[in-house]
This record gives structure tokens, C-alpha cells and sequence, in this order.
């Protein structure tokens, strides 16, 4: 079975829940498998840190529904306990078809058949709790709300006053957590503060598991926790045709990967080597092939600029011809500089003859986007969707973009110059393993390596 973690609305405090969960979980040695609905990057940051197994993410737009489900089956064969954090509210979505919330909590929910555990933030609530939750439960009959957690409350009479108006709907208190600011988690322009640089992150998930354990009621929600799948994985299909190492940029500028990506990668036959913009001076040696993931390299642009022998061995590896994939943040990282909300600038890798500038406009959004020409990952035509969520902007559109976005007229993106992918838009390529598979191909072709 498993478990998803949903809320009344977004900031009521799941990822807390859903760590608070996964901490308990983890001190007791219990083998947990976490997913996170929607593209987010940050909060599967936090799960695979507590859980030491990396957290999949769910989104049926940037993959599929079956893929969900596939998904799913595949990463809790070995597991004990399978926990799913949802996206903003309960049926919070996007119109499709005939479906109002596809892609919402409430969608993977029916997608993977799990019961709900309902967070409700009781900051400024007290009787009218009641009417929230009995309209979550009755406008989707359909959906199993196997129990509610009571987040934010205030004091033990605050809690008197939400038990009683919740009594008579008969749905189950699995957990309560009071409001307390020394819990909180640092957010910042794209959200929370990845894990990796909150200094005090173990001590905040030892003080969580030991709230969940004295103040959720595991002897029923470890029955709803516990995984009943019986798919057998098969064997990675690993095209040893292919055994390409590929650089894979990873340290707190660049961490946004989709685990299904760098799995598929491997599976495919690629080597990766992650190594580190921000402290090695040089590329791994014999490397076919680059992969800048997003992140914050506006955070970190002065060690970036400071490691000049770098940014010079990037730029000769990309000049060389090896083929590189830079989403996002790495595309920001390819540009002549990234210039910061206080106007000063950085020098970057300069592949891209265009400035990333930060702004207060975000652009955010799910893009159905289509390959203009033949390029490293697409032939002309092919179709697929993508995320976009960055504060920059480009001074300069290339003469040579990728895609083409069909929510904009004659809209175009990204950058294609000498077997270099450089673009805005996060892919997810669980459901294109073609497109990888290309990329390598692209890879084994080209006859230079760094070194």
C-alpha cells in the first residue's frame, strides 16, 4: 500500500509532516521508500537525506500515469514502508481533458490507489475545522482520507476546542504538532533551502522523529505505511555498447536531477562522475560528455567565478565538441555572467554570448515544447514536456533555439551550438529514454575527452 501526505492548501506544513514521519521512520532502521508529487527538486533534497535512498518523483505531466504507477511499483519491492508527500492542496492540479486536478495530490492518489493522511494547519482555526474537513472528505467520496494531522496548534486548550468539532465526523487524529518556531526550515527565493546547507539539519530531524513518536499514533499509521507490492524488477538494460563516462556536475550550485534521469543514464551504459564547479579546478579525466543540473549558481556565483580553472576547462571541453546538457541553473552557468539583484556582475564559463540577470519576476509553469531542428537529444518535431522555475533572465535569445513552446505563439527557447544542450526547461526523461540514449550515442561519436 503506502501512505500520501496531502494538504487543506500549500504552507500547511507537509514537508515537516512527511520529514517528521521519515525520521521516526529512519531511527527505528526501518527501510522507507519516499516520492514527492510534481517536479519539485528541494523537498526529495530533504527525504534522501533522511532516508539514504533517493526519493522519485511523481508527476504524470512530465512523464505519465502509467509511468507514475510504474514508478512507484518499481522503488518499493525491498521496502518496508512507502510515504508520499503531495503537492499544494489536496486537488490542486492543472485541467486536462476531463480531469479538473490532473497531476494534483488528489489525481496520484487514484493513480496508486493510497489512502490520504490530511494535514490541516490549526494556526487560526478552531471550530470551523470541522467545515474544512468535512468538505475535503465529501467532495471526492472516491478518495480514502484514512486519518488527519493537526499541525500549528497553539496550546492543549487550543486542542480541546478542534477535537471537539472534529468528533463528529468520525475521521481519526493520527497526529498532532504544536507551533513551534524553532522548526521552521529556512526558505529563500525558489523555496526552502536545500538540505545540504542547513548546518543544524540532523538535530532538526532528530527533534521531529521524537515529536512523531510521542505525538502521532503509529499503531495505525504504520499499517497504512506498509508496502504490499509484489513487482519484480528486471534487470537494468544497460547498453554496454555505450561505456561513456559522463561529468555530472553536484555540489550546492548544482543539484536539481531528477534520480530517474542519472539512473536511466546508467542504465543506458553511461559512467557518471559527479565532481564540483565550485571546488575542483579541473573536469574528471576522460569524460565524454557534460551534465549541469539547476540549482543556485546566483547563490554561489562568487566560488564559482573564483574557480577560474574551471570555468576555462568547461569552456574548452564544450568548444572541443563534447556534448553537454545544461538545464537551468547550468545554462545560467554557461553564460558570459550572471548579474545579481544588486547589479554586480560575475564572470561565468562565457559559452553563451548572453548575460543571466536576476529579477523579481518568476517564471514557473509546466511547457509542452517541440525540437525545431535535429539536435543533441531530439530529432526535428519530437515533443515533450518540461518545468521551467527561475527568477533570471537571458539579455540575449539565441539565434539557434531548441524548442518551440506550444502554450506561446512563435515562442521560442534555448540554446544548440556544438553539440551543446543549453536550456531553461527541467526534463524528465523516464518516459524519452530515446532522448538519453541519443545523447550518448552523441557522446560515443565525438573522439575528445577531457583530460
Amino acid at each position: 500500500m503506502g501512505l500520501i501526505i496531502a494538504g487543506e492548501r500549500s504552507g500547511v506544513g507537509k514537508t515537516t509532516i512527511t520529514l517528521a514521519l521519515l525520521s521516526f521512520l529512519a531511527k527505528e532502521k526501518s527501510r522507507v521508500q519516499s516520492f514527492k508529487v510534481g517536479p519539485d527538486y528541494i523537498d526529495p533534497m530533504f527525504h534522501t537525506r533522511v532516508t539514504k535512498r533517493p526519493c522519485r518523483n511523481l508527476d504524470p505531466v512530465l512523464t505519465s500515469p502509467n509511468y507514475v504507477k510504474s514508478c512507484f511499483d518499481r522503488n518499493c519491492h525491498d521496502v518496508e514502508y512507502a510515504l508520499v508527500e503531495g503537492v499544494m492542496g489536496l486537488f490542486d492540479g492543472i485541467r486536462k481533458k476531463t480531469l479538473q486536478d490532473f497531476a494534483s495530490t488528489a489525481h496520484i492518489a487514484r493513480i496508486l490507489d493510497l489512502p490520504i493522511l490530511l494535514v490541516i494547519d490549526c494556526s487560526r482555526l478552531s471550530g470551523s475545522v470541522a467545515a474544512i474537513v468535512h468538505g475535503y472528505v465529501n467532495l471526492a467520496p472516491n478518495l480514502k482520507i484514512a486519518g488527519l494531522v493537526l499541525n500549528k496548534v497553539g496550546s492543549d486548550r487550543h486542542l480541546e476546542l478542534l477535537q471537539d468539532a472534529l468528533e463528529p465526523l468520525k475521521i481519526p487524529i493520527l497526529g498532532i504538532l504544536r507551533r513551534n518556531k524553532d522548526l521552521t526550515i529556512p526558505d529563500r527565493h525558489l523555496g526552502l533551502v536545500p538540505s545540504v546547507e542547513i548546518n543544524n539539519f540532523n538535530n532538526i530531524c532528530e527533534r521531529l522523529a521524537n515529536l512523531a513518536k510521542n505525538w502521532f499514533n503509529w499503531d495505525k499509521i504504520l499499517p497504512l505505511l506498509k508496502t504490499s507490492v509484489t513487482f519484480s524488477p528486471s534487470q537494468p538494460r544497460a547498453n554496454r555498447h555505450f561505456p561513456v563516462k559522463i561529468a555530472v556536475a553536484s555540489d550546492r550550485a548544482f543539484n536539481f536531477y531528477y534520480q530517474d534521469n542519472l539512473d536511466l543514464l546508467e542504465q543506458l551504459g553511461a559512467k557518471l562522475i559527479f565532481w564540483s564547479p565550485l571546488k575542483d579546478e579541473k573536469l574528471p579525466t576522460g569524460v565524454k560528455g557534460l551534465y549541469f543540473g539547476g540549482g543556485f549558481p546566483e547563490i554561489f556565483a562568487r566560488q564559482l567565478t573564483e574557480n577560474q580553472l574551471a570555468r576555462s576547462y568547461v569552456k574548452k571541453a564544450i568548444c572541443s565538441g563534447i556534448p553537454t546538457i545544461a538545464e537551468c541553473g547550468g545554462l545560467m552557468y554557461l553564460c558570459r555572467e550572471i548579474i545579481d539583484k544588486s547589479g554586480k556582475t560575475w564572470p561565468m564559463v562565457g559559452i553563451l554570448p548572453t548575460y543571466a540577470v536576476m529579477t523579481q519576476k518568476l517564471t514557473l509553469g509546466y511547457r509542452q515544447v517541440s525540437a525545431i531542428e535535429d539536435s543533441l537529444l531530439f530529432s526535428r518535431a519530437q515533443k515533450i514536456s518540461g518545468h521551467e522555475f527561475h527568477y533570471s533572465q537571458l539579455t540575449h535569445q539565441s539565434d539557434r533555439p531548441i524548442f518551440k513552446i506550444s502554450s506561446y505563439q512563435d515562442f521560442t527557447e534555448g540554446w544548440q551550438e556544438n553539440n551543446l544542450h543549453a536550456s531553461y526547461i527541467h526534463l524528465h526523461f523516464g518516459e524519452y529514454p530515446a532522448y538519453l540514449q541519443r545523447f550518448l550515442q552523441n557522446c560515443f561519436k565525438v573522439q575528445v575527452t577531457t583530460s
